[in-house]
């Protein structure tokens, strides 16, 4: 399994709208098993294909395994071709994402969602969801339609975290 490059903010790449995925082969196989590796040794608890330059609708996610504990298991899940077909309530969580490092913020999102997205095997899904499941889904589905987390955010946060993530972009460039 290969360690894949995350792309940070403010790669225009992660604006990206992704395509759907038609074609279901050992390349998508080996696609999802690298994003998996590299969604825990970041670690995170969902990883988007556009956040690793690849143009699919995706993302792989596991909020069940806890690092802290020695009995827990991984459990990833691939989510393929994913649109929530139902969502109710409102939730507001403070959020993190590998894309925009070390910054967080609550985030309004819809408090329970029904999923519906392929397997690997192109099996159709659906899945209701709650909880931190449907906060990671919701976040990782708006990779995929090219948001981040910080596009919710009010005007002036918004600003304020995209000029320190385009400004450290900037520092770090110029020290590479």
């Amino acid at each position: 399994m290969a360690l894949l490059k995350i792309l940070t903010y403010p790669d225009p790449f992660l604006k990206k709208v992704a395509q759907p995925v038609t074609v279901f082969n050992e390349a998508l196989e080996t696609l999802v098993q690298d994003m998996a590796f590299t969604m825990y040794a970041e670690p995170g608890i969902g990883l988007a294909a556009t956040q690793v330059g690849e143009d699919k609708r995706l993302f792989v996610m596991d909020v069940f395994y806890n690092r802290e504990d020695p009995e827990s298991k991984k459990q990833p899940v691939a989510v393929i071709n994913p649109e929530i077909i139902q969502a109710e309530g409102e939730s507001c969580v403070e959020e993190g994402c590998l894309s925009v490092p070390e910054f967080r913020a609550e985030v309004k999102r819809s408090a329970e969602i029904v999923l519906r997205f392929q397997d690997l095997q192109q099996e159709v899904h659906e899945m209701k969801a709650e909880g931190l499941l449907a906060i990671c889904i919701q976040h990782e589905l708006d990779h995929l339609n090219g948001r981040l987390f910080i596009d919710l955010l009010p005007p002036l946060k918004r600003r304020i975290i995209q000029t320190k993530l385009k400004k450290r972009a900037s520092e770090q460039s110029k020290a590479g």
